[in-house]
């Protein structure tokens, strides 16, 4: 698969993601974008290790998209963890 192909399912899975785990999640399309692509790697790694398949065959195979909005969810799940800290505004008690 090209470069354009990977962005474009990088920002569907991203977005599919981000549908299936509603909540502010700070970032944009880029991150979003970004979340997809690593996701689909993610996703094809884990796979390959665990059920021992290629899953990332091509634009328009099935096996692709499950792989990269299944690895899209785990990365969403860990960006959240790791940044949700951040912007929370702790009180002072007295």
């Amino acid at each position: 698969m090209g470069i354009i192909a990977w962005i474009l399912i990088g920002l569907l899975a991203g977005a599919i993601a981000k549908a299936l785990m509603p909540g502010k999640d700070p970032g944009g399309i880029i991150v979003t974008m970004l979340i997809g692509i690593v996701g689909g790697l993610l996703g094809g790694w884990l796979g390959k290790v665990v059920f021992g398949v290629d899953s990332i065959d091509g634009f328009f195979d099935l096996s692709t998209w499950i792989a990269a909005i299944a690895g899209s969810v785990i990365l969403l799940a860990l960006y959240r963890l790791v940044t949700g800290n951040r912007h929370s505004h702790r009180h002072a008690t007295r």
